[in-house]
């Protein structure tokens, strides 16, 4: 019996300290039995920490692991915590979900740069679409101002057109010389500034200081009647020679009609006037006799001051010709005479010189050189408006991309000299002259000077 006890003592001591030696070394041999080949031992979280060992576990353990977790379990032996180990970059631990926004700082950047470059790109598009509405918007107010200038624009030449029709009538009461004459009645000497363009069917009544100058330019070029050096001919109105621009064999007028047509010239015209288009320029009236004079007898000028300067002078001038007048412009100018602007006006009022020949084209009323109740014009304008209706006309004459209308004079003479030009004027002259010239003043709607008139 001693030694049985003895044995069974043994026994027993030997599996305390079987016991005692597997918990010390159990998270060695626990580590190295569940990750044999990772050399970083993963870690478990409260959440997957192992559970009791089954029976069945326990009695597949070489060691006599149910009898161990026994043994632990009546002894109450606390379990060695599992060490960790650091995470991997960019990992939390293992097993463990990342809390939200704990990410890698590299990825928060790229996340960070990624939504701030769309955003941006978001607004560069808005931005962009406003941008284009805008321009919409832009487009569609100018598009609507430019109607609205149209419809202006044609209620404009509505009015010139029917104002010249009431005056011409037989209700008008305003009576000139030529009003109720047929077309067929004209002289044909009167019919001289009617120029025609038959390739472009266009008929243009020429008017002496009324921007003359630069629509024969245009009518030169569109008719291409003038060759260029090169041999062709010219497309720019500016380019043309000024010395060339008055030459009467560059236009075709209805006066030459009966030398190249013969009896059939009338009939021509009465087609022409019926199929093309037909326009003239105006101005006022006074404003109009100002330019001419200050470009006739300002200035040395042979020809007006032998036609028309001297006979001024000798006639008004000069003690009524008791003293002697020079012969030429640039003897009269270089002792400093020449006619005055209101011998000029003299001159015009006395019936002595419409007796003797017909006003010259620079100072001829509007009505004498055009006929408006002749011939109805389909195109008005004005020198006062003279931009807006040439460009206007060219837009109407499908022109406007073929040739521009030359810039206009700066040296124009403007309507608010009138009353400085008529203070050497006496009034009664200056109502007299009104009266000469009234038919251009309400045919073509310019107002009355009553301050011009009656002080």
């Amino acid at each position: 019996m001693g030694t049985s006890r003895c044995f069974r003592l043994a026994f027993l001591l030997g599996s305390v300290l079987m016991v005692l030696l597997i918990i010390i070394y159990w998270d060695d041999v626990g580590a190295l039995n569940l990750y044999p080949h990772d050399p970083h031992p993963h870690p478990t979280s409260p959440s997957s920490s192992p559970s009791r060992p089954s029976s069945s576990s326990a009695l597949s353990h070489p060691l006599g692991g149910g009898l161990l977790s026994a043994t632990m379990e009546v002894q109450g032996t606390p379990k060695s915590p599992r060490t960790t180990e650091p995470d991997r970059p960019g990992e939390g631990r293992r097993g463990t979900p990342k809390p939200p926004g704990e990410e890698h700082p590299l990825t928060q950047g790229t996340d960070s740069s990624e939504l701030e470059e769309r955003w941006r790109g978001k607004e560069r598009e808005e931005e962009r679409m406003r941008e284009e509405e805008g321009k919409r918007e832009e487009e569609r107010v100018r598009q609507v101002e430019e109607e609205e200038k149209r419809e202006e624009e044609g209620r404009r030449q509505e009015d010139r057109r029917r104002r010249i029709s009431d005056m011409c009538s037989g209700n008008g009461t305003l009576q000139f010389p030529g009003k109720f004459r047929t077309f067929d009645q004209i002289p044909n000497r009167e019919l001289d500034h009617l120029i025609v363009d038959d390739r472009h069917q266009i008929i243009y009544c020429y008017v002496p200081k009324v921007a003359c100058t630069n629509w024969k330019r245009v009518m030169v070029v569109l008719s291409e009647g003038l060759l260029a050096p090169d041999g062709r001919p010219y497309r720019d109105p500016q380019a043309l020679p000024p010395d060339l621009i008055h030459n009467s064999s560059l236009h075709l007028t209805f006066s030459k009609f009966w030398r190249r047509y013969g009896r059939l010239s009338r009939h021509l015209m009465r087609v022409k006037l019926q199929s093309y288009t037909k326009f003239l320029f105006v101005r006022d009236p006074f404003v109009r006799l100002i330019s001419a004079f200050r470009n006739k007898f300002q200035q040395p000028n042979e020809d007006f001051y032998r036609q028309f300067g001297s006979v001024m002078l000798r006639r008004y001038g000069n003690g009524n010709g008791t003293s002697r007048v020079p012969e030429s412009a640039a003897e009269a100018f270089k002792a400093g005479i020449h006619p005055s602007f209101s011998e000029f006006v003299r001159y015009l009022l006395d019936p002595q010189t419409e007796q003797e020949q017909p006003f010259n084209e620079h100072w001829r009323q509007v009505y004498r050189l055009c006929h408006p109740c002749q011939i109805q014009y389909d195109f008005i304008g004005t020198l006062e408006n003279l931009e807006d209706d040439s460009d206007q006309l060219l837009r109407i004459l499908g022109l406007e991309d073929q040739i521009k209308f030359p810039p206009s004079n700066r040296n124009r003479t403007a309507a608010s000299w009138e009353r400085d030009w008529f203070t050497e004027v006496p009034a009664e002259l200056r109502r007299k002259l009104y009266s000469l010239y009234q038919p251009d003043f309400e045919l073509f709607g310019y107002p009355k000077p009553e301050s011009l008139l009656h002080h």
